[in-house]
């Protein structure tokens, strides 16, 4: 029987990277020129560093939910601490670009500390150590790369973008989700093992986006609109339990269509559907001889953001077959290749109050059984992790931001009955303050 894999871990990516696009301004990095003046390298990045308080569902009185995001106590108690990250590790990027023959070229490199101890594998997953925590003395913290990519083109041709980067699907969610320089979630924050980040939205309203190592060219703009269709090296799934992984035959595909309109002075509405599809190949060894088997996973979604003076209004929406839920093909088949639909939403709305920037979002994913064996084989699978946010974020200065979110998260699976309606469900409480400086 597989498991969803994304329970009380974070993804292994976070999204630092994407961050610079809806946060940093040009005017906070640094830019050096040759002395030729032919190339501009830049640099830029953040540090962010919060407290965070979890109060989490009670030992006594928590059910069993196979992929819930919400956290459980223990026999010492139901409270949890932590001084770390938040969605976002430390970033440091740096850039080089230049103009030849009337093209447009770029470098990208980006470097992802975190401040969580950390000593083996991946520094966004706890590590194995026999205690079951990564914190401990002597240690140290973790440096993710995950993106490094060329760019290529002008505004009459178009842009190809070659190398590993943020995907298309679930992108734009992401990059508007007010929790992005915060802390949303806590995932493995309210644990014994934190990890480099926390999940933010990441699950409750959105796939992770995800970095991709990816071929995509992007059209020129025509009068608000722009096109942009890759292929990607393929993913393997997170929850396939014994089966063996057969290489992939074609790579994933993606597309993404966006439309901005101006409506006024400081008034603009900005809309985006991505698709997404990649088949996964794989041998079930249970049996004799080995089974082969294939299922594909499809995704779409559509975004707007509407924004007017100080306020913004964000909706998204998306629904998917194979690619489970929480994070890119986590979940999304049962036995061998029976898709299971899964579907979420968000909507969010800040106001700007001068220095200060107030803000309340609710999101909502959900995952359907393929079929009745499927829900016989796993009744705690989980139906739905929600969550609703808070937040205040003041600009002290203009690098400088302080923040403060409230979290409450609930997770769902149809395990219950009439005799223990409440069986099936956990809830949490997340508080978090801290400070976000940005170069």
């Amino acid at each position: 029987m597989k498991k969803l894999r994304v329970t009380q871990q974070i993804l292994r990516p976070s999204v630092a990277g994407i961050l610079f696009a809806a946060l940093a301004t040009p005017a906070l990095a640094v830019d050096l020129k040759t002395a030729d003046g032919e190339w501009t390298f830049s640099i830029d990045g953040e540090i962010n560093v919060d407290y965070i308080w979890s109060s989490c569902q009670s030992p006594g009185s928590a059910s069993s939910v196979n992929g819930g995001l919400t956290c459980v106590g223990s026999a010492s108690g139901n409270d949890v601490s932590n001084i770390g990250n938040g969605l976002l590790p430390a970033a440091f990027s740096f850039g080089v670009a230049t103009t030849q023959d009337g093209i447009d070229l770029a470098a990208h490199l980006g470097l992802y500390p975190g401040i969580a101890t950390n000593d083996g594998g991946s520094p966004n997953l706890e590590s194995n150590s026999a205690n079951g925590s990564s914190n401990t003395a002597l240690g140290t913290t973790g440096l993710d790369v995950r993106q490094v990519y060329m760019t290529f083109g002008n505004k009459d041709m178009g842009t190809f973008t070659l190398g590993r980067n943020i995907g298309l699907f679930g992108a734009d969610v992401i990059l508007a989700d007010m929790t992005l320089p915060g802390v949303g979630a806590p995932g493995t924050a309210a644990g014994a093992a934190p990890s480099n980040t926390t999940l933010g939205g990441i699950g409750f309203g959105y796939i992770y986006t995800d970095w991709l190592a990816q071929i995509d060219y992007t059209t020129p703009d025509f009068s608000g609109f722009n096109f942009t269709v890759g292929i990607f090296d393929p993913l393997n799934s997170l929850s396939e339990g014994t089966a063996t992984v057969e290489p992939k035959k074609a790579p994933g595909v993606h597309g993404k269509a966006t439309y901005t309109l101006p409506i006024a002075d400081g008034t603009k509405l900005y809309i985006s559907a991505t698709i997404i599809s990649q088949k996964q190949y794989y041998q079930d060894t249970t049996v004799t001889p080995a089974l082969p088997y294939s299922y594909t996973g499809t995704g779409e979604d559509l975004f707007a953001k509407f924004d007017m003076q100080g306020l913004e209004v964000v909706g998204y929406g998306y629904h998917a077959t194979g690619l489970g839920t929480t994070a890119l093909f986590d979940g999304g088949a049962f036995d061998d290749g029976e898709t299971r639909t899964s579907n979420g939403w968000l909507a969010q709305v800040t106001y700007q109050l001068g220095p200060a920037k107030l803000g309340y979002n609710h999101g909502d994913s959900r995952l359907d059984f393929a079929n009745s064996a499927d829900q016989l084989a796993d009744p705690a699978l989980v139906r739905s992790n929600r969550k609703d946010t808070v937040g205040v974020y003041y600009s002290l200065t203009k690098a400088l931001m302080l923040l403060g979110e409230v979290s409450r998260v609930k997770s769902y699976s149809d395990d219950a009955s009439a005799a223990c309606p409440s069986c099936g469900s956990n809830s949490a409480t997340t508080v978090n303050v801290g400070a976000f400086l940005k170069f």
